[in-house]
């Protein structure tokens, strides 16, 4: 099973007079992965390096940042997937403190500022979503909205045209139940639009 995290953990490791910031949490993905090693660069522009590791599917990505090749990403990577983490970045900001750690003191540097993070961290599981749409008469836009509220479905964008269209969310496991109570009660008057999964 695949977990994410509920917020972002810190820690903060003095290593050979170099310190280590690490950080992981939670991100959408590639994108909002970038968007917050840009704000940890502007955050610390006296750090020598703010190497980062992304596992996120199709989109995971592992950072140097200057540091000798494969002795800071890759190592918070997996550490990453070795806890079964999925959509977490994990950041690690280096002032340097004169004395080199060499490769094997880097890696274990590295894994230890994001392994003493995760000590900390709120891990849960990952739920999968799927958001869905559809189109009902207007007769049936207050029960379909009691309905989404008793699924816990998290209603995104309501239409008022020829037919009342709504797009909501909920967990995947819930969507076959809750799809078939809204065609029963629709006896043929519901139309169906493409999912999105994520």
């Amino acid at each position: 099973m695949a977990y994410t995290l509920s917020t972002a953990v810190h820690s903060d490791l003095l290593i050979r007079k170099s310190r280590f910031i690490g950080c992981v949490q939670a991100v959408d993905g590639r994108t909002q992965a970038q968007q917050v090693v840009a704000a940890l660069r502007m955050q610390h522009p006296a750090a020598a390096h703010v190497c980062w590791a992304l596992l996120a599917g199709g989109q995971s990505a592992a950072h140097d940042d200057g540091e000798p090749g494969g002795t800071a990403g890759r190592p918070m990577l997996e550490v990453l997937r070795r806890q079964e983490l999925e959509g977490v970045l994990a950041t690690v900001v280096r002032y340097f403190g004169g004395v080199k750690l060499g490769a094997g003191g880097l890696v274990r540097a590295y894994t230890d500022a994001v392994a003493q993070a995760l000590l900390a961290a709120d891990k849960q599981p990952l739920v999968a979503h799927v958001t869905l749409c559809c189109a009902v008469p207007y007769a049936m836009e207050g029960w379909l909205r009691r309905e989404l509220q008793h699924a816990a479905a998290v209603l995104l964008q309501a239409g008022h045209g020829q037919a009342v269209s709504l797009t909501f969310r909920l967990p995947q496991s819930d969507a076959p139940a809750l799809v078939q109570r809204i065609n029963d009660a629709g006896q043929g008057a519901v139309a169906w639009e493409a999912t999105l999964e994520r």
